[in-house]
């Protein structure tokens, strides 16, 4: 009988390409996949430790897997244990702790964990002891950990891992000791392993990592040159680019990407603040002037390019002028998205010594009035499509009041539905953008073209 496996993800894009990579090790080694609520014999929880309320929701996890069997062998891994392995290694929830740059040995680690612990192995034996896989991520040069996928749960779309590790130390952050420095693949691997999820059908390749901006840096290649090869994979027909810091966004940088048709003009910039004073207490590299600046070279290059933002509340020392500044700077800007965060305090870091910590409920408020500004420009700019043509990737049928709709994503990340009884999934059509359905998804009123 098959043993049963089940993976539950907390955290970035970066954790679920992990999380599907280490599914596919498991199903490949013979493993049964099940719903992570169902009983399973090895439940795995690749953990976020981006800030303390994301630890505790990792133990949580832990606790839930193995009230499901108190039997099961429960595997904790990534940024949680990578940054508190003895922490976790007490938990009487957990058997088998793995880091960040271990993740590759799954399977051979629950073998023989599985397996008589006087058998010769050739893990270390002080490991197999203690359940504990971490090296630290810190200590030396850390080769790029080899994880790959052939296939990908989201047919239309893959989101494919090309860097890890960071090298910023922004105060707020405990990434870099959660992940290292910063190493990457080389392009042909990236190539090689995207032609495989080509072959499964993928149509949309989203390049993503820790500090994505930083790719190739270790061994001389750079993120362009890893664009332009992905861009000439025949069958993936749109990229799009994850969180990028601003100083990437040069003249050439952009001229370059926007004479690739397959790129979507959909740019995800971290800002963070609108201050400069708080941007320089939070070590970022930059100030609004350069933010802003990079903004514009996009809108110089685009038609109408989605620009999506990250924003801090209540940072240490926060006052009410720099959070006034901060609204102004996004009011100027004018994102298509705005993710806003209120700082959570995270032990290890400097901003979590800091003084003048920002009461909660003066982040609560501060979080709802740049959540409303958010939906607001969010508005703002969908409207701009209504009546205009635009190709859009389809992915799932809906059930909408009695009517039937494939729904999908236009190059700037629009949520399109499309009327239809024909089975459209994995299809880029395009036609005119007609009117709402409903608050979160605008109408193609009719096909022009079916495009492939």
């Amino acid at each position: 009988m098959k043993r049963k496996a089940a993976l539950h993800n907390l955290g970035c894009k970066v954790n679920a390409y992990e999380t599907e990579a280490m599914q596919q090790m498991l199903e490949k080694a013979g493993y049964e996949i099940v719903p992570f609520t169902e009983y399973a014999d090895v439940y795995v929880i690749n953990t976020c430790s981006v800030t303390n309320i994301a630890d505790r929701k990792s133990r949580q996890m832990l606790h839930r897997a193995k009230k499901e069997n108190p039997k099961s062998i429960v595997v904790a891994a990534g940024c949680y244990v990578q940054t508190s392995a003895q922490e976790a290694a007490k938990d009487e929830a957990v058997d088998i702790i793995i880091g960040n740059n271990r993740k590759n040995e799954l399977v051979e680690i629950l073998e023989n964990h599985m397996r008589d612990r006087e058998a010769q192995m050739p893990l270390n034996e002080a490991e197999r002891k203690s359940g504990i896989y971490v090296r630290d991520i810190n200590a030396g040069r850390e080769e790029y950990e080899s994880l790959s996928l052939s296939k990908t749960s989201e047919h239309t779309r893959a989101f494919l891992k090309v860097q890890d590790g960071c090298n910023q130390f922004c105060s707020y952050c405990i990434i870099p000791y959660a992940r290292g420095r910063i190493r990457s693949p080389r392009i042909r691997e990236v190539v090689g392993e995207l032609t495989a999820l080509e072959k499964s059908g993928c149509r949309e390749v989203v390049l993503t990592g820790i500090h994505l901006s930083s790719y190739g840096l270790d061994h001389g290649e750079d993120l362009l040159e890893l664009i332009l090869a992905v861009h000439e994979i025949k069958g993936i027909k749109r990229i799009r680019l994850g969180s990028l810091e601003p100083n990437i966004v040069t003249e050439e940088f952009v001229r370059t990407l926007s004479g690739m048709k397959k790129v979507c003009p959909h740019f995800h910039l971290s800002l963070q603040s609108g201050c400069d004073a708080t941007l320089e207490r939070m070590n970022r590299k930059y100030d609004t002037r350069i933010f802003e600046e990079k903004c514009r070279i996009l809108r110089k290059y685009y038609r109408h390019p989605a620009i999506t933002t990250d924003v801090i509340v209540g940072f240490p020392g926060e006052t009410e002028e720099e959070f006034a500044q901060t609204k102004e700077f996004l009011a100027a800007i004018r994102f298509y998205e705005m993710h806003i965060f209120k700082y959570s305090k995270r032990e290890g870091t400097k901003a979590a010594k800091m003084e003048a910590q920002v009461p909660e409920e003066i982040k609560a408020k501060r979080s709802a009035i740049l959540l409303e500004m958010a939906k607001e420009m969010s508005e703002e700019f969908r409207k701009y499509y209504l009546g205009k043509e635009e190709t859009v990737l389809l992915e799932e049928k809906m059930e909408y009041n009695g009517r039937t709709y494939f729904t999908g994503y236009t190059a700037e990340y629009i949520k399109i539905a499309v009327e239809t009884a024909e089975n459209l999934e994995n299809h880029i059509v395009k036609g005119k953008i007609s009117d709402k359905l409903n608050k979160e998804m605008y109408l193609m009123v009719e096909i022009s073209d079916n495009l492939y």
